[in-house]
């Protein structure tokens, strides 16, 4: 037999089972998928497939280590090309499943013409299907640079992520997590494809479907301001999924459901601290990614504002607060924010802000919402009275408090326009499902242009 010419019995044991076509069985209804281009290529290092998540059609492709390391070949993009090309006429999502040590060395002008046309490819459908990446093995190099250009990357622990390898941290998943790559860890690549299979069934197939809409259970009353009680009161039983755990520590950001449908939410108040950059481009880039998809957003504020000290300034502060104001104004789904507690100054006009971002905007009673912290509020406007006191800090800090019950209270707030109502803890829920309800054919047009151009 010639080289060029193999019986059906060698062809079907080039595909034998491997971790690569595992994998994909965890991210398929039943463990089931249909394979496209199995026998072209038999170097490829990759598997390409096609089959449901929950009755929703995906394309998916998953490297395979055990073929030259994974090593990426001009056949292996094109059996990727094509899952992309079959995506976009279709509208339907793509998963994408890397563990590979980089370009195959043996042809390098092809490996960099292959990663070209795919970088080409997950750009131009950037914003029309979801795509997710799940980071199993190694992902280096022009790899790591396709896998982060997806909508979310979730990672393995024992998986390694790099653009080039660093002694330090060695594209390690806690160094991943920690500065805002990856969206989720997972204990290994089974629970990471799981995991990327959750996130997708809260997504639309595409950009100009509708979010999906499941059975679910009302939440369990919960009392509270904290993330936690909120998200519990407000969301469906069991629906919330935390994405960015580990990145940005005072922002919060998930996927849930309200009466069935998915909306993201954001919060700033999840550990009290002003905001950073870090929080700042979390939030920025999970607004983006749910506008893109009219994904409605729910917003709990409750902060003092951008902080101030010599290393955020050192990281571009104002570049921050620019990108998060930019990205919530510029998204055109429903924005349904709520004033939980303290929302000072440009704070407020970012994630609250009626004028420039919010479609509907509510306020606990007990909020606090002011151009200026109470502090230097009070420093300002009640200067006088503070002449001669005894004890000054407390002097200050009572004007404060008066100034926060009165002048920056929620209901100055509502009576000048600045929130729509206010509503008890207990009726938030209510509040969220009716004005989500009466957003939901909200449509809007901006100026024609390319594109905006946001601080990065």
């Amino acid at each position: 037999m010639s080289e060029t010419k193999k019986s059906l019995a060698e062809l079907q044991a080039l595909i034998a089972d491997s971790a690569a076509r595992t994998r994909l069985t965890y991210l398929f209804d039943e463990g089931k998928f249909t394979e496209l281009d199995a026998f072209v290529g038999e170097a490829a290092g990759v598997i390409t497939a096609y089959g449901y998540a929950d009755g929703e059609p995906v394309y998916a492709f998953s490297q395979d280590v055990s073929v030259k390391s994974g090593a990426m070949t001009e056949a292996g993009a094109r059996k990727i090309a094509k899952i992309y090309d079959l995506a976009a006429k279709t509208g339907t999502p793509v998963v994408g499943i890397y563990d590979s040590y980089g370009a195959d060395v043996n042809d390098s002008a092809a490996a960099l013409r292959a990663y070209g046309e795919l970088m080409l490819w997950t750009a131009n459908l950037s914003g029309v299907v979801p795509q997710i990446a799940v980071v199993a093995g190694v992902c280096s190099g022009t790899a790591a640079l396709l896998a982060e250009a997806a909508d979310f990357v979730v990672m393995a622990k024992d998986a390694s992520l790099y653009a080039a390898p660093n002694a330090k941290s060695n594209g390690s998943a806690e160094n991943a997590a920690a500065n805002g790559t990856v969206c989720a860890v997972c204990d290994d690549d089974k629970a990471a494809v799981e995991k990327a299979r959750a996130i997708l069934l809260k997504l639309p197939a595409n950009n100009l479907s509708p979010v999906p809409v499941y059975e679910y259970e009302e939440p369990a009353a919960a009392a509270g301001s904290d993330i936690e009680s909120l998200t519990k009161a407000v969301f469906d039983a069991d629906s919330v999924i935390e994405l960015s755990e580990g990145f940005g520590g005072a922002a919060y950001t998930a996927l849930a459901t309200v009466n069935g449908e998915t909306v993201g939410v954001a919060a700033t108040n999840k550990t009290k601290d002003k905001l950073t950059e870090n929080d700042c481009a979390k939030l920025a880039r999970f607004v983006r990614t749910c506008d893109a998809f009219a994904v409605p957003v729910v917003t709990f504020v409750d902060t003092e504002g951008f902080a101030g000290n010599d290393e955020t300034e050192a990281a571009g502060a104002v570049k921050s607060m620019s990108k998060l104001a930019h990205a919530y104004a510029e998204a055109t789904t429903a924005k349904i924010s709520v004033v939980t507690g303290k929302a000072y100054g440009a704070a407020y006009i970012a994630l609250a802000g009626k004028g420039a971002n919010a479609d509907a905007a509510y306020a606990l009673p007990t909020a606090v919402i002011s151009a200026l912290d109470p502090i230097t509020a009070a420093e300002f406007l009640e200067h006088d009275k503070l002449t001669g006191a005894t004890d000054l800090a407390a002097a200050r800090q009572a004007l404060a408090d008066e100034f926060a019950k009165t002048q920056a209270s929620a209901a100055n707030a509502a009576v000048n326009g600045l929130v729509d109502g206010i509503v008890d803890a207990s009726q938030l829920r209510s509040a969220v499902v009716d004005a989500l309800a009466m957003m939901s054919g909200k449509r809007i047009s901006r100026l024609p242009k390319k594109h905006s151009n946001i601080q990065l």
